[in-house]
């Protein structure tokens, strides 16, 4: 694990900071190998964050549990997905994850816009979290990303 970044998930979150169309499962797209690489992004709140940290797992939000898997973003996806379902929430964390550690219950279907999403029909075992940021806002009420995650 490199160290360069903040760890965040192994050490307590004290501060506090300021029309879905799915394919079957057996349809989601295919996803080469290179971009397996590259973490995927859970937004949660703090409060989520924690509850998953003592449980060792997490089961998903309402929304997760609602639609069947856990919701997902890759990078340049984080953007619309915190302007779309998280706009001016204060007490989000941003989780990398580890694609690889996820095995096959990772499907890359197509929902907003058409565009392939990352959906985990699992719960989401943090062994596979690589890091954790919390999400500030600024004044105008716009998240932001931590340095070196492009969206």
């Amino acid at each position: 694990m490199p160290n360069d970044r903040n760890y965040g998930l192994f050490r307590p979150l004290v501060h506090r900071i300021s029309g879905l169309s799915l394919l079957a499962p057996e349809e989601a797209a295919t996803v080469p190998a290179e971009a397996m690489a590259e973490p995927i992004y859970k937004i949660m709140t703090e409060a989520a964050f924690e509850a998953a940290w003592t449980q060792g797992h997490f089961d998903g939000s309402a929304d997760d549990r609602r639609d069947g898997f856990i919701h997902f973003s890759a990078a340049h996806q984080l953007a619309g997905t915190l302007a779309k379902h998280f706009a001016g929430q204060e007490g989000l964390v941003l989780l990398a994850v580890d694609p690889r550690r996820l095995g096959d219950e990772l499907k890359w279907e197509a929902s907003r816009g058409g565009a392939s999403f990352p959906h985990l029909y699992a719960p989401l075992d943090l062994a596979a979290v690589l890091w954790t940021e919390p999400l500030p806002l600024t004044p105008d009420g716009c998240h932001v990303l931590p340095e070196g995650v492009f969206a």
